[in-house]
């Protein structure tokens, strides 16, 4: 759980557009998509957009979206906006978010601003968040680590009313958490980065965290899940595509068990189970006796 309020002594609150002369400029790589950036999310720390509307229309595991929050710390949600800075587990969490790096994000004082917007994702129509060369937690220009990444929203309703593919796109990642929520001077180890998403019900099906997620050192680049090293639903190292059909998204290892074990419902399956093996075994012996 993050803590309520940031209190790093020493920490100077530069004006945004100094952050913004100090910035070095972003630069594209090879998984992350070129555009979406025709709005910008002001130099800040744990800030968020006001809503944006969708350019179409999504079906999140059931519930129909129109528009969302795009939030500095590496994620977006169709609830509200979001300023927790420490990431939380995904597959627990009450909130509806698409995270394709949750984590410290702060560019206050230096990396380049988080940008937005539509544009086009393989011929089709598709919302788009940048996160590239973006810094954390405390921000600083003596900071050398930065990460790139990027989340597009893409229409598919070609396919069906409300189907959308996700795709999150990596170029660099090399760090993991902000000095708020355990990491190093370096933005490395404490309560490191989250990917996925989640629906927000708890329900198993309806939530997805990449492997790698929360451990010290799997994400960063040349790390056991390097994210630019992997892929999936595609080719292309550094890009993964969940795509969400007829309101559902199946991922492989995605927990799609429909009675969480333990519940009372999965006690009350076990009964009627119970109960009619009994009727039948009973129904059995009375055919014989008879």
């Amino acid at each position: 759980m993050s803590l309520p309020f940031k209190n790093k002594p020493g920490k100077a609150l530069f004006p945004a557009f100094l952050a913004g002369l100090l910035a070095s400029g972003a630069a594209w790589g090879q998984a992350i998509e070129p555009g979406f950036d025709g709005n910008t999310l002001a130099a800040n720390d744990d800030g968020s957009t006001g809503e944006v509307a969708l350019p179409f229309e999504v079906c999140f595991f059931g519930v129909e979206r129109s528009s969302l929050w795009v939030n500095n710390n590496g994620n977006l949600t169709f609830d509200a906006s979001l300023s927790t800075y420490t990431p939380f587990d995904l597959t627990s969490t009450g909130r509806e978010i698409i995270a394709p790096f949750f984590a410290d994000v702060d560019t206050s004082e230096a990396g380049d601003e988080v940008t937005y917007g539509t544009g086009m994702y393989g011929g089709r129509q598709a919302f788009g968040a940048n996160y590239v060369n973006v810094d954390y937690y405390s921000s600083s220009v003596d900071h050398t680590n930065r990460n790139s990444f990027q989340v597009i929203l893409v229409d598919r309703t070609d396919l069906g009313a409300g189907d959308f593919d996700i795709v999150f796109n990596y170029d660099q990642i090399e760090w993991e958490a902000g000095g708020a929520s355990g990491g190093d001077d370096n933005g490395l180890g404490g309560s490191s980065a989250r990917a996925g998403f989640s629906n927000g019900t708890g329900v198993p099906g309806t939530f997805f965290e990449l492997a790698g997620s929360a451990v010290n050192g799997a994400f960063l680049d040349g790390g056991p899940n390097a994210l630019i090293s992997g892929s999936f639903g595609n080719n292309m190292a550094g890009r993964y595509v969940f795509e969400s059909r007829g309101c559902s998204i199946v991922v492989p290892g995605m927990v799609t068990t429909p009675v969480p074990a333990g519940s009372p419902y999965a006690w009350l399956l076990l009964l009627l189970g119970v109960s009619l093996i009994g009727f039948v075994v009973l129904y059995q012996r009375r055919g014989t006796q008879e």
